[in-house]
């Protein structure tokens, strides 16, 4: 599907999408999903086809282009394949961090910094969530002290999506003890002293998209890498929350579209008493219950086209919370979860099962973990990445 385009321009883009996607992302997609980590010449194939920064000026190396749709296709296009940790390493890129640095700098922090977010080359990332904070913003320990004219950064963040590969870190840090009027952005180069990268943590899916542990010790960050006004970070934050709820609806959406079809696929090669399985009866209820239901989530994000055409206006602000309440969560996720519990798609066919939502990349992996332990007597399948850390995309 490709409910989002409109005009001919979109097409053609999409098309380039998914070649591009076919071509860098589907052959490299399961070695990334073993080394933990997509590699970084993904970001720069992508600056190169063009797939970043749409809405950078022109005098800072971006199109100019302030039109989300073109967001829209690099995600649907990536996301439909089943390579989630790569669709979320673009949205992280162009949908959710990236209005910070368009939006909230001077010219001069443009000119520092968005060029290379245009090309691939600066890899972009969020650091908001801490050991003991996570979407209570107010409950933001690390602190960030004025010393002339740099900021003393002292604190430790956690499920930090790039945490591995950014390079521009947007921190939220405390300048003051008031809840709400004491956070801060600050924009910090992962170069800078003080800086360190903890554990990549292990999760049950999504395993390219690396998720990790920062911490900065004695940290001194320029005055001139702060975002807007001391005291503004809260606001500056909740913000842009309505992209970051589209932008994470839309690969929702499309992920549950790609599953289906593959699973359509599925039902029609595999044989069970001498029948595809698509003929049974109770097969065809399940799809057709599917079906309508991924349906129902096209629709929804059909209605609000108008948050994609012009997601800047604010006034928009309630779409994206619609599409997320109706597509990513109640559709979405129980499509996914009722074609892999009954089988429907299996990932490879034998008896790899995971009762829970997962990829099924994650699927294969468990499958051969079965066959490994088979083969050394055990006969059961590795229980182990159930129990692991389930964060994928988190700031």
């Amino acid at each position: 599907m490709s409910s989002l385009t409109h005009d001919i321009e979109h097409k053609h883009f999409r098309e380039s999408v998914a070649k591009f996607v076919a071509d860098q992302i589907t052959p490299n997609h399961e070695n990334w999903e073993e080394q933990g980590l997509w590699d970084r010449s993904l970001f720069t194939e992508a600056g190169k086809n063009g797939l970043l920064g749409f809405p950078v000026p022109e005098e800072f190396g971006g199109p100019g282009v302030d039109d989300f749709r073109y967001n829209a296709i690099v995600i649907e296009e990536t996301a439909r394949t089943g390579a989630a940790a790569e669709a979320i390493a673009f949205s992280l890129q162009n949908d959710v961090v990236l209005p910070y640095l368009v939006e909230m700098t001077d010219d001069e922090q443009k000119a520092r910094w968005l060029p290379g977010v245009v090309a691939g080359e600066t890899v972009l990332a969020i650091a908001m969530t801490e050991p003991g904070a996570g979407s209570d913003l107010t409950g933001i320990r690390t602190t960030a002290v004025r010393d002339g004219d740099h900021y003393l950064v002292n604190g430790s963040k956690t499920f930090i999506s790039n945490g591995r590969n950014g390079d521009l870190f947007v921190v939220a840090a405390r300048t003051s003890p008031e809840k709400h009027k004491g956070l801060t952005l600050l924009v910090v180069e992962a170069d800078t002293p003080g800086f360190a990268r903890g554990r990549n943590l292990d999760k049950i899916g999504l395993h390219a998209q690396d998720t990790s542990e920062l911490a900065f010790t004695d940290m001194r960050v320029p005055v001139a890498n702060r975002l807007g006004d001391e005291g503004q970070g809260f606001y500056q934050l909740v913000g842009n929350l309505p992209q970051e709820r589209l932008s994470l609806a839309i690969g929702a959406v499309a992920a549950a579209e790609g599953t289906f079809a593959r699973t359509m696929e599925y039902v029609r090669e595999r044989t069970a008493f001498g029948s595809p399985i698509s003929s049974f009866q109770n097969t065809q209820f399940v799809l057709a219950e599917l079906a309508t239901e991924l349906d129902i989530a096209d629709v929804s994000r059909r209605l609000h086209r108008r948050a994609c055409r012009r997601q800047a206006d604010r006034s928009t602000c309630r779409a994206p919370e619609v599409v997320g309440d109706r597509t990513a969560g109640p559709y979405c996720g129980p499509l996914s979860t009722t074609a892999w519990r009954l089988r429907l798609y299996a990932g490879v066919p034998g008896v790899a099962r995971l009762h829970r939502r997962a990829h099924p990349d994650d699927l294969r992996r468990h499958h051969r973990d079965h066959e490994d332990d088979r083969r050394q007597g055990s006969g059961h399948l590795t229980h182990g990445p159930a129990h692991r850390t389930t964060a994928g995309y988190s700031e």
